[in-house]
């Protein structure tokens, strides 16, 4: 099992700057990239400070030349907000950029506040129609001329340009749920990308099934990959309660989650409060005893072995989720102690 790291500049408030989000994010990556890392994976969402990544692209692409192994992976492109021939395009000018080392996530977004401001208010739970449509119109368009006409886009002959290094084609990733997600990411021979979120690895079982299911369903497709994304933080074993402000600042990442996706108040300049905690006490998942045994929080001892369980569930990826609200510092001593004692253990 290999590791990758899913990280953005996230904001809290107004004392640190875009400028110095962009620097810590820039360390993290190349320290990923000497530890033995993967992948780097950000994503794209707008308006919001605490995930802040409007395009992936830009990101990933002086990325490429601050490193020279870790491959850039844009984790998700969110498919109702893009036109095929600029995601054809795009991904393939990254992978000409960085030498072939570019991956693609796609997905159907999540936030109704994004769809409200990006496509008219287009209910989010439209979103995977838009995908379904987009992953072959991206693929054809790769392999050189191509017309389309769908429900979503219609446009007359054109071609990705460029063209990507990889051939046939770069890796594409799908993020997946439920089943008919993850069939048809399998059936269209792309990599899983899954997140159990505040579930514990129950959850983590039963994605696998469905990916597992959907693989068994599709015997003409090569096997494809499943990458689980999981908060993760590691703290020194001669700290027993370093879990706790770790679960403590997993839980504020949460509660801010679950305001933008409420979509009950008007963000103030990119900024909403988390949802109180007393909204939660009929919430077991919330609590920090609960996050502490959900998101991947513990002593080295302790992460590598719940790694092991993923490794012997089948896992290919494992990605180290580090948006979680602590400072920087923080952060980067975890992932320090995770790359100097947790990844010799899978090498």
């Amino acid at each position: 099992m290999r590791f990758s790291l899913f990280v953005h500049m996230e904001r809290w408030d107004e004392q640190v700057s875009h400028r110095q989000l962009f620097e810590n994010l820039t360390e993290l990556t190349q320290l990923a990239e000497a530890g033995g890392f993967g992948t780097v994976w950000i994503g794209e969402h707008h308006g919001m400070e605490y995930t802040i990544s409007p395009s992936p692209m830009p990101l990933l692409a002086y990325l490429a030349g601050q490193t020279s192994t870790i491959r850039l992976g844009a984790g998700t492109i969110i498919a109702p907000f893009w036109n095929p021939i600029r995601v054809a395009g795009e991904c393939a000018l990254l992978d000409v950029i960085s030498n072939g080392r570019m991956e693609v996530g796609l997905a159907r977004g999540a936030y109704q506040v994004e769809f409200d401001r990006m496509l008219g208010g287009v209910a989010a739970t439209d979103g995977g129609k838009y995908l379904r449509e987009l992953v072959p119109a991206v693929r054809a368009l790769w392999q050189g001329d191509y017309a389309h006409d769908g429900e979503i886009w219609q446009f007359p002959t054109s071609t990705s340009v460029p063209k990507p290094l990889q051939q046939p084609t770069p890796p594409m990733w799908i993020a997946a749920r439920d089943p008919d997600s993850h069939d048809f990411a399998v059936k269209s021979g792309c990599n899983v990308m899954v997140t159990p979120l505040m579930k514990g690895d129950e959850e983590v079982v039963d994605l696998k099934g469905k990916f597992d299911t959907a693989v068994a369903n599709h015997p003409e497709v090569a096997r494809p990959e499943i990458m689980v994304l999981r908060h993760t933080h590691v703290h020194p074993a001669e700290d027993p309660e370093g879990w706790r402000p770790a679960a403590e600042a997993i839980s504020r990442f949460y509660r801010t989650f679950d305001a933008w996706f409420g979509n009950k108040s008007t963000p103030v300049n990119g900024f909403l409060e988390p949802s109180p905690e007393s909204k939660f006490a009929e919430r077991p998942e919330f609590a920090l005893e609960s996050l502490h045994r959900t998101a991947l929080i513990g002593t080295p001892e302790e992460v590598v072995a719940r790694l092991r369980t993923y490794e012997e569930l089948g896992i290919d990826e494992f990605s180290f989720w580090c948006d979680n609200s602590l400072p920087h510092e923080e952060k980067r001593k975890s992932l320090e102690l995770f790359i100097k004692e947790v990844v010799p253990a899978f090498q």
